[in-house]
């Protein structure tokens, strides 16, 4: 299990800290600091509270599993509750949680709780990312908002991958039904409804995110004016991925459309056929179980009787047949 990391970002410089100091890095206000807490352990909890005066909810909020993205706003910080999509067997869509709390001049970032089926590597894979930029030099944020920007438009990035990875799916699945693709439906179907459901996903982590970030967009006040533009281009980006997810998903769904209208007019026109034949055979049994044990007897034949009864057979079926024909059945 990975521990608290704790960075502090002043003059371009990126360094390591153990959490003993944050109270004093975060008495430096020329300082950014990030704290990022893999799970919301004991230590987790008495630094969220006595050093970080975080408000009794959004510990609680942080220690326990969120299954609706919120924020919470409060006299000198921000909570953000964001999730993440992760693939799971069987179409299941595993919902990595990322809470931020933005201060004055630091950032915490909370990960989890995480599904015992995954490992903490995939839960911090976003944060991660965003540390080597810092550490490489390819990321200078100057303020806890150009930070959690950096960071909320990692998570962005992974949905749009997401999207990818089902899109992939989407035309394979597509590729197999405009080819003529029948096999197993029930199977086939599951397979798309899989697909739909993490496109679905997918769709509404991006759709509350966008609200839980128009919210803090909304209190102008509460931003610096120079950090306004970020928090309003994490709107854009994930107002942006839930429109291409439902793009998408309208694809998807035309798709399980055409294939659902080809196996119920297969299913149909087999229908129809078997309609055809029993109605071809009903008369020839109903005819055959009256006369057949009068006719054929153990000894001898009327061959007479059983040619012109073969004779009315053939033509009833002549007639049904075409019938059948004219009505357009076959």
């Amino acid at each position: 299990m990975a521990g608290i990391r704790v960075l502090s970002l002043s003059g371009g410089t990126v360094q390591s800290h153990p959490t003993a100091e944050v109270a004093a890095l975060i008495g430096r206000p020329d300082t950014v600091v990030w704290v990022d807490i893999p799970e919301c352990s004991d230590e987790a909890v008495d630094l969220l509270t006595e050093v970080l005066k975080c408000h009794p909810l959004a510990v609680r909020d942080c220690m326990q599993r969120n299954r609706v993205p919120r924020v919470r706003i409060y006299p000198h910080q921000q909570l953000l509750i964001l999730h993440g999509p992760e693939r799971g067997p069987s179409g299941h869509v595993h919902y990595l949680e990322l809470d931020q709390i933005i201060g004055e001049n630091y950032v915490v970032t909370v990960h989890g709780p995480i599904n015992a089926a995954l490992s903490v590597e995939v839960a911090l894979r976003e944060t991660d990312g965003v540390r080597r930029r810092l550490e490489s030099g390819r990321l200078t944020p100057d303020s806890p908002y150009e930070l959690s920007y950096a960071i909320t438009s990692a998570l962005v990035h992974r949905l749009e991958t997401f999207i990818e990875e089902v899109t992939t799916d989407v035309w394979r699945l597509e590729q197999r039904v405009t080819s003529g693709h029948m096999g197993n439906p029930e199977e086939f179907l599951e397979e798309l409804f899989q697909a739909r459901h993490g496109l679905l996903a997918v769709r509404t982590m991006g759709a509350l995110g966008a609200e839980v970030y128009g919210r803090v967009a909304a209190l102008e006040a509460r931003i610096p004016a120079d950090d306004l533009p970020l928090v309003n281009d994490v709107v854009d980006q994930l107002n942006r991925i839930r429109g291409l997810a439902d793009g998408e998903r309208e694809y998807l769904q035309g798709v399980i459309e055409f294939y659902r209208a080809r196996a119920e007019t297969k299913m149909t026109i087999a229908a129809e056929r078997l309609a055809v034949i029993a109605v071809v055979t009903l008369p020839i049994t109903a005819l055959s179980s009256i006369y057949g044990m009068n006719i054929i007897v153990n000894d001898r034949t009327h061959v007479a009787a059983l040619i012109a009864v073969l004779i009315v057979m053939a033509v009833m079926s002549a007639l049904l047949l075409t019938w059948a024909k004219r009505r357009g059945w076959w």
